[in-house]
């Protein structure tokens, strides 16, 4: 059993002892059809032109164009990846080397401070109590020890 195909054209007539349907004319056959690629067409997504594409790409370019994008693909990955630790080594330096630091300068201008407040309430006291005018208060501005 062997099946022949042939291809037969739209404008051909019918071969004889065939008829067409009585209640279907070519008019509204070909009017409905192309109503419904009109449909077809706007409610096509972008996935299904890109699945049509299959067809009319070469695999030897489909196969170079998925391998590039791979590529492209595992690359921005490790970026991403090298970034990542990046920042967690910053973040990580940052507080534990930092923060420690920002304490003790904050701690030191603290006593700074306290510093400065003690030498005006001991000039203040002297005032008070008449001490000597004459005296230079550089010895109120040394710290303790020297």
């Amino acid at each position: 059993m062997v099946v022949h195909v042939e291809e037969i054209p739209e404008n051909a007539p019918l071969p004889t002892g065939e008829h067409e349907s009585d209640y279907e004319t070519t008019s509204s056959v070909s009017s409905l059809s192309d109503l419904e690629d009109d449909q077809d067409i706007f409610n096509e997504t972008i996935y299904d032109r890109l699945i049509a594409l299959k067809d009319i790409v070469p695999p030897a370019t489909r196969i170079s164009v998925y391998t590039k994008y791979e590529k492209s693909k595992g690359i921005f990955f490790k970026v991403l990846n090298g970034v990542g630790t990046l920042g967690w080594v910053i973040s990580t330096s940052a507080l534990l080397i930092g923060l420690p630091l920002a304490l003790a300068i904050e701690d030191e201008g603290r006593i700074v401070q306290q510093e400065r407040e003690m030498q005006m309430q001991t000039a203040g006291q002297q005032q008070l109590l008449g001490g000597p005018q004459g005296q230079s208060n550089q010895q109120a501005v040394l710290p303790p020890g020297f």
